[in-house]
């Protein structure tokens, strides 16, 4: 069965997307802990992140490098910040999350509610930063 990821990259299922390449493809997650909250994924539908090919992985890395930057721009932070936890959707992703401090990286303290026109207007900022 095709991961809810899988279905976002055939368009099955809408999101507010940043970037795309043939491999890759980044959104805001719908659930964020911050504003800006991106995430990056491999279309090819792997599991687990230490299972994905070696170009594919560095290849994802350079990938959320660029979108990391462009979130960075538009959102107001210290750093972006990164997490691969993997529990969550059985396949490769990255977060990458505006953070101030540390604690800012934590999925305990609860998810901000943005309207869709919210998330649209903040992928649009996105977008635009994204120098590819």
């Amino acid at each position: 069965m095709a991961s809810i990821f899988s279905k976002i990259v055939q368009g099955e299922i809408p999101c507010h997307k940043i970037a795309e390449t043939e491999d890759y493809l980044a959104f805001l997650d719908i659930r964020p802990v911050a504003k800006g909250h991106t995430l990056v994924i491999t279309k090819k539908e792997v599991d687990y992140i230490f299972d994905v090919e070696d170009d594919l992985l560095s290849g994802l890395m350079v990938f959320a490098k660029g979108v990391a930057k462009a979130v960075q721009a538009v959102v107001p932070c210290e750093r972006i910040g990164v997490a691969v936890i993997g529990l969550e959707v059985p396949h490769v992703h990255v977060h990458l999350i505006p953070i101030n401090t540390i604690a800012d990286l934590s999925f305990t303290n609860g998810f901000l509610s943005l309207s869709q026109e919210e998330l649209a207007d903040i992928a649009e900022s996105i977008r635009t930063a994204y120098a590819g």
